[in-house]
């Protein structure tokens, strides 16, 4: 990136107040090549994101049943309360169970409450009962505006939340350098946001512990303070043989490493839970595979922002992930065309709901429900 490029605050304008705490940004910095965020309606006031999934011991080639229906859920054609957007993804966990979830998006609270009554989801939902060899969760994340950000490598292509964005902004000046992350995040300029520090049970210890308790009730955890949410993904589907063969040989390697240490030893760095998901085919009507595509996300919670910070800025494993971006950038001259986008909330106790139905008690939050 030249010198002279115009950078734009990753805060929109119109949720800008006068900073009581100063940014991390360094004086005169450049980030050494471009991100984006998504640009929301002034009238924005939140948005809810939900993972609802389902969990058995058999990986299938095909969709699931219990899968089908939730699509069904998100699918029904009930008017203004449908998602705004959803996918899809699936993840083996470290006990061998085989979640399956849909990611939905909705612009507003009512919306969200509207859709659970006109689709039947409240009523199946509440019907679930534990016991049947099957898991059921419920996550929802109601973030107000002030306590999201999104970051893009690439304005053009939309990726979660994105995909209700009303604009896209210039390239962001809070972008690659320690802190940047707590920059963004518009209730950062007031507020420390400090979380709370819990016991967090070994995801390892606890495979011939509890489980088998958990997955006969039905448990709502709830909500944390400044609990700290990312979803972190991948896209290298528009990637050429070269650049596709050096993310695959030496980028994924080194992620999966540090998803698995945040999966397995995470409660050494304030991580409740992380799963690293193969984004699949949505639909089973026009793809009725499970098979994974060229995307992935990292889907984790910690206990506060500061943790997640503390893991991204000192642990070897995060190290090893950005230090082996900034060689594959380097490689390839800047000319990336693998996507990457995430997005982080940092949410209230009631902008948080917890539910699992005869789930094994390392999945979700329930490493946290000690």
């Amino acid at each position: 990136m030249a010198a002279t490029a115009t950078l734009e605050p990753a805060i929109p304008e119109h949720l800008r107040v006068e900073r009581t705490i100063p940014a991390n940004t360094p004086k005169n910095y450049q980030p050494p090549f471009p991100a984006y965020s998504a640009r929301f309606p002034k009238e924005t006031k939140g948005l809810v994101t939900a993972i609802i999934g389902v969990q058995g011991k058999e990986k299938t080639e095909e969709h699931s049943p219990e899968y089908r229906q939730l699509v069904g859920f998100v699918e029904k054609k009930q008017g203004a309360s449908k998602p705004k957007y959803w996918e899809a993804a699936s993840v083996v966990d470290n006990r061998g169970y085989y979640n399956e979830v849909v990611i939905p998006y909705w612009e507003t609270k009512e919306d969200f409450e509207a859709w659970k009554i006109d689709s039947g989801f409240e009523k199946w939902w509440s019907s679930l009962e534990p016991g049947s060899g099957v898991g059921w969760f419920l996550e929802v994340f109601l973030p107000s505006i002030d306590r999201f950000e999104t970051v893009f490598s690439d304005n053009v292509e939309p990726e979660g939340v994105a995909h209700m964005r009303e604009s896209v902004s210039g390239t962001l000046q809070e972008h690659v350098y320690w802190g940047s992350m707590r920059d963004r995040l518009p209730v950062s300029q007031t507020d420390a946001i400090p979380g709370e520090k819990t016991t967090i049970k070994p995801k390892t210890a606890t495979a011939n512990g509890h489980s088998a308790d958990t997955q006969t009730r039905r448990i709502h955890v709830s909500g944390r303070k400044n609990l700290a949410m990312i979803r972190s993904g991948q896209d290298w589907s528009d990637t050429k043989p070269h650049e596709r063969k050096l993310y695959l040989d030496t980028m994924h390697p080194v992620l999966i490493k540090g998803m698995d240490f945040l999966r397995d030893q995470g409660e050494e760095v304030g991580c409740i839970s992380c799963r690293f998901m193969d984004v699949i085919p949505k639909d089973p009507s026009t793809n009725n595979t499970s098979q994974p595509t060229d995307k992935t996300f990292g889907l984790a919670y910690f206990d506060d922002l500061a943790s997640l910070e503390d893991w991204s800025k000192r642990h070897k494993t995060h190290l090893d992930i950005f230090g082996r971006f900034i060689q594959y950038a380097g490689e390839l001259q800047n000319e990336v065309s693998l996507r990457l986008f995430h997005e982080v909330m940092v949410l209230r106790p009631e902008q948080q709901v917890f539910e699992y139905v005869g789930c094994h008690d390392g999945t979700g939050m329930l490493g946290a429900a000690v």
